[in-house]
């Protein structure tokens, strides 16, 4: 394993702690994957993005990585609660398809466009409905150890006598007295002892879709308790690191430390890593004030609110160019700047592909040397601060600048000596690439489209037919390409 001191912010213990697996090179991640019921967003493209970037850096790192990301399609209710009808089941309802229908199409589009926004599929990607004796198991430990109570066939977790012996509310920093006296009165209507228990199975309706037989009769399983069935499962009783959305924070994750505590007595976690929201031009998104985008409509432009398609590619960039925790604002001019930060990001990663170390007789320039390992190490040391993506770019550019001095030769190669040089290009292309997770967009004709039109701009130049070459020249830019007019060569570039 590479040497660096990477830390990590935990949520737990609100500070950034120093990454130390439980049992390395082994690490075990898990992050709250999609519930099946639409079209996945923003809101999905950010967490999918950030722990994509946790994991790549680990592997790059050296840890050997299992990433477990689930498939939420049973048991989320309308407005994250405890009644009213599940989310997909009430899809079904109006598309007139079974909730498996639905599941399995917001699945399939999900994973397409994770995987335009170059996202590493998980290692393993468990659902909920292919694990309801895991849930029931879980259930009936939680039932032994006296933290849950069964009453007209559905059980529910007692986060009083809970709470007696562990601390409900430790992850969210939220106290209990309060969220008593902020909940509502039961009103003798209610099966719950209090209005902060919330449910581990819940008794089916006959007009339920989606339902189980169970030892406290047929029904459903409550949403917490899948990721808790699932983590452990794969993981074991206690894992490295839990990631997910901050809107997941309370109840989610609070109720999975609770039921993790009440049957394997510890966390389910040792870092707990959340990621902050996003906002369209300042506003949080919501599809009452009709600034709800999904991503497909991104990536075409189709809706009111966008100027333009934004490519998958520039999407990326753009949450990577905010720190996961803070908040990150969509708006066209946000979204325009990242396109340009991209398309120059991946113009070095071309020039980085073909440069080649050139010895001559110019003597090694310390100071040079100096600057490039220096922005190396800045580089590394952004992203070993609680994977600081947004500071890690900014030492990218710096890079880049050596790179393109080279490119156009106003800073030779041999300055640098072949082994900083090679250090330079090797750092630049694994972090565009590998650690960020950035390529290429193109079709598959259009570098042969671009050397034929380069070679007939280059045959016009020599013929003086200066009206051709500006009309070549002008033809390239209308489709964002431009001219790289050099003293040896002719060369392209997208336009930033």
């Amino acid at each position: 394993m590479k040497s660096h001191n990477l830390k990590l912010y935990n949520t737990l213990s609100r500070q950034k702690e120093e990454f130390q697996p439980i049992n390395p090179p082994f690490v075990g991640m898990y992050v709250c994957g999609p519930t099946v019921y639409g079209d996945a967003h923003l809101g999905h493209a950010r967490p999918a993005i950030t722990f994509d970037t946790v994991n790549r850096y680990l592997t790059h790192m050296g840890f050997r990585v299992r990433y477990v990301r689930n498939i939420t399609d049973v048991g989320h209710l309308q407005g994250d609660a405890d009644e009213g009808e599940d989310k997909i089941a009430k899809k079904a309802k109006l598309e007139q398809l079974e909730p498996m229908e639905v599941a399995q199409q917001y699945t399939d589009s999900y994973h397409r466009d994770m995987a335009l926004l170059n996202t590493w599929k998980p290692s393993i990607e468990p659902r909920a409905t292919g694990h309801i004796p895991e849930q029931i198991a879980l259930v009936e430990a939680i039932l032994k150890e006296g933290f849950g109570y069964e009453v007209n066939g559905s059980v529910y977790f007692d986060v009083m006598k809970y709470n007696e012996t562990n601390n409900y509310g430790k992850l969210s920093g939220r106290d209990l007295e309060n969220l008593m006296s902020g909940s509502r009165t039961l009103d003798g209507q209610d099966e719950k002892r209090n209005a902060v228990d919330f449910a581990l199975w819940k008794n089916a309706s006959s007009e339920h879709l989606m339902k189980w037989d169970s030892p406290w009769g047929v029904g459903f399983p409550g949403w917490h308790l899948e990721c808790t069935a699932m983590s452990s499962k794969y993981l074991g009783k206690q894992f490295d690191i839990h990631g997910g959305g901050m809107d997941l924070l309370f109840p989610h994750h609070e109720c999975e430390i609770a039921q993790g505590n009440a049957c394997n007595h510890q966390d389910p976690a040792k870092y707990w890593m959340h990621n902050n929201m996003i906002t369209i031009n300042g506003q949080k998104m919501g599809k009452s004030l009709g600034n709800f985008i999904n991503l497909q409509e991104l990536f075409t432009g189709k809706h009111k609110l966008l100027e333009q398609a934004y490519s998958p590619m520039t999407i990326r960039y753009f949450i990577l160019t905010a720190h996961y925790r803070s908040t990150l604002d969509f708006s066209n001019e946000a979204l325009q700047a990242a396109q340009k930060g991209y398309k120059k990001l991946i113009n070095g990663l071309r020039i980085a592909k073909i440069l080649k170390f050139e010895a001559n007789d110019a003597e090694k320039d310390e100071e040079q040397i100096k600057q490039v390992e220096q922005i190396i190490t800045n580089a590394y040391r952004a992203m070993d601060d609680d994977f600081n993506t947004a500071q890690a770019i900014g030492h990218l550019f710096n890079l880049l600048k050596k790179i393109n001095s080279m490119y156009t030769g106003q800073l030779k190669s041999a300055v640098c000596g072949e082994e900083v040089f090679n250090k330079l290009i090797e750092t630049f292309s694994t972090f565009v690439s590998d650690i960020l997770g950035l390529v290429e967009e193109k079709s598959d004709t259009q570098n042969e489209m671009l050397n034929l039109l380069l070679q007939l701009y280059s045959e016009a130049k020599t013929a003086r037919d200066y009206a051709k070459v500006d009309e070549i020249r002008a033809g390239l830019k209308a489709i964002g390409f431009v001219v790289k007019d050099m003293k040896d060569k002719i060369d392209w570039a997208y336009e930033e």
